[in-house]
């Protein structure tokens, strides 16, 4: 079966739409919940590219192809994953700072302070100049231009921007520069051979990541390859900022390390895992990580054969190409908020968020597909790949589907049943305590996906790889 979302996606692995038939989508189409925006074709379709590259590997080991399957209830579930953690029979607080949402401006303006992590929220109270208190930050944002705020906020290293509708987007150079580009890229980098899958009994068997991201979109990416046999060591950092429970969410599967790349030993240490890593993810802003000495031409040097995934919240051209951004950044300044608050409006009429994290995740998603679809391309025709995505090419995406009819969506209910819910779900027993989860959610007749290891805190593990399967 084939839904447009998914139609969309075939090219970029040179798939026809007679691929497709291997994959059975069930539990219905848009609207899932009270959203226009088509969140569940396009979760469907993410998942659905995710399986056939799966496929596309375990044929390369076997011969044989898989049978896909996935539910488009379940699949718009995990769009929201985060919501439904539940850490020792409490669930885990998944809500925003409360300083941190969509308030009054000057002149009917609306603006959206990003203020969940410390650093971004320090920058905003500093701009704002006052201390962290809800009724503060709104008496001062409606002192400012919603514009000036926005660039006040960025050159203060924080995030937010000025809500605008679609029409006000659409003129806006950045978006004229991301039309130009396609969803996302698979990009050879460099020559090498033909580099055959390392042996085992999982589509990404034996399969090495280096997980460089935070926050949602670059983690579910590694995660999803964690869940088709793939080892992916996460490295973070001490100094840098962190919620902790986002782990609970998006670190099934993965090793933890902490390496500061402010330090060259610590560097040098990265460069080891490199040279026997096959992907390597990361999610800063276009030169972030060039700076430290690994940008993915210097990877594809290090490591010949390596696969380069690249995340960004505006993509790598136009005038806001090394600005920071989120999935609700982006939702704010491209329309989407907008219109959602036009459509469903909260107790006081303003702009809304969708009900689910859809550009994170979708994003996520994709990058995994990206990911194992250039790890096939090195297995037949050799190279280095780059796999170039970002939040806002995604949120476009999104917003071409069209819209499901306000009639059709207006009645959506706002949440899943328990028994759908319980249905979805899983346990595993971390070091911290017994976590209740959503489990994968795509289903393959021949290699279930699992996670082999639970969440753990970041910085649990030694930087060092495990053994490889002989």
């Amino acid at each position: 079966m084939i839904n447009d979302a998914l139609r969309t996606i075939l090219p970029i692995a040179g798939w026809s739409e007679e691929r497709t038939n291997d994959v059975e989508i069930t539990g219905g189409t848009d609207p899932i919940l009270p959203t226009p925006f088509r969140i569940a074709e396009t979760a469907v379709a993410s998942l659905a590219a995710i399986g056939l590259a799966a496929s596309d590997l375990w044929e390369l080991r076997t011969g044989r192809r898989q049978k896909i399957g996935i539910d488009a209830r379940q699949a718009t579930a995990s769009l929201r994953s985060g919501k439904y953690l539940v850490m020792e029979g409490t669930p885990v607080d998944s809500g925003r700072n409360p300083v941190a949402g969509v308030f009054p401006a000057k002149n009917g303006r609306w603006s959206y302070i990003h203020a969940n992590f410390p650093n971004h929220r320090a920058a905003a109270l500093g701009v704002l100049g006052v201390p962290e208190e809800p009724a503060a930050v709104r008496k001062a944002v409606s002192q400012w231009d919603a514009q000036e705020l926005e660039e006040a906020i960025i050159a203060a290293k924080g995030a937010g921007g000025m809500v605008r509708s679609m029409e006000e987007w659409a003129k806006h150079p950045q978006a004229k520069a991301i039309a130009s580009l396609p969803l996302m890229e698979i990009i050879r980098i460099g020559d090498a051979p033909p580099e055959e899958l390392p042996p085992g009994d999982r589509p990404l068997s034996g399969i090495r990541v280096l997980d460089l991201t935070r926050v949602i979109a670059g983690p579910t990416c590694a995660r999803t390859l964690a869940e088709h046999g793939a080892d992916v060591l996460k490295i973070t950092a001490e100094h840098l900022p962190s919620l902790g429970r986002q782990e609970y969410d998006t670190g099934h599967g993965k090793l933890s390390a902490r390496l500061d790349l402010r330090e060259e030993k610590d560097r040098e240490t990265l460069r080891g895992l490199v040279r026997e890593a096959d992907v390597f993810s990361q999610g800063y802003r276009p030169g972030t990580l060039g700076s430290r000495g690994f940008a993915p031409e210097v990877l594809a040097q290090l490591r010949p054969g390596i696969v380069c995934v690249s995340l960004c919240a505006f993509s790598h051209v136009g005038p806001w190409a090394s600005r920071r951004g989120f999935d609700t950044v982006v939702q704010t300044v491209s329309g989407i908020t907008h219109r959602q608050g036009e459509l469903f409006p909260d107790k006081e009429p303003g702009p809304q968020f969708y009900p689910v994290s859809a550009i994170d995740f979708l994003t996520g998603y994709l990058m995994a597909f990206g990911a194992m679809s250039a790890l096939r391309r090195r297995a037949t025709e050799g190279g280095s790949w780059l796999v170039r995505i970002s939040l806002a090419q995604v949120g476009r995406w999104l917003v071409d589907r069209g819209e499901v009819p306000y009639s059709e969506c207006k009645n959506a209910a706002k949440e899943f049943t328990p028994a759908e819910l319980d249905r979805w779900s899983m346990v595993s027993n971390t070091p911290v305590g017994r976590l209740q989860h959503l489990a994968p959610v795509l289903r393959m007749s021949e290699t279930p996906p699992r996670w082999d290891r639970p969440t753990v805190p970041l910085g649990y593990h030694q930087p060092v790889w495990p053994a490889r399967a002989k």
